[in-house]
């Protein structure tokens, strides 16, 4: 799959559409998505990000947060694809600012919406590595 110009939806993110889409979306997306948008939501905070890094992150959550993307999120499975792989390619370019209790504090921000099972899921973004 082919990345969109996540960049161009840097306009799109604010804090409180975030936790509006992240909430709205949380069941059907999946515990992987959410923990990959929490992590960067968290990383943004951070005042040891660089602002290049920091840039990508808005792009990145704009682009979830946007309604008008590659594939639109109200397709059944296929419609949040797009956002993964974004939230993904760009946790990629930001993980040696990513702070281990970021990653502590995204993950018990899952316990909201998924059980156990659900949130072992996660495990799996970071096995091709």
């Amino acid at each position: 799959m082919e990345l969109p110009d996540f960049m161009s939806y840097a306009n799109k993110f604010s804090q409180s559409d975030f936790v509006e889409k992240i909430s709205s979306i949380a069941k059907r997306a999946g515990a992987k998505l959410v923990y990959a948008a929490f992590i960067l939501y968290y990383t943004l905070q951070s005042d040891k990000v660089s602002t290049t890094n920091k840039a990508m992150i808005i792009g990145a959550l704009g682009y979830m947060i946007s309604p008008l993307d590659v594939i639109p999120d109200a397709i059944p499975i296929a419609g949040l694809t797009d956002d993964l792989a974004v939230l993904l390619f760009v946790l990629k370019k930001v993980w040696t600012d990513i702070d281990p209790d970021i990653q502590t504090k995204a993950k018990e921000k899952l316990a909201k919406w998924f059980d156990e099972d659900e949130i072992e899921e996660i495990n799996e973004l970071f096995k091709a590595e």
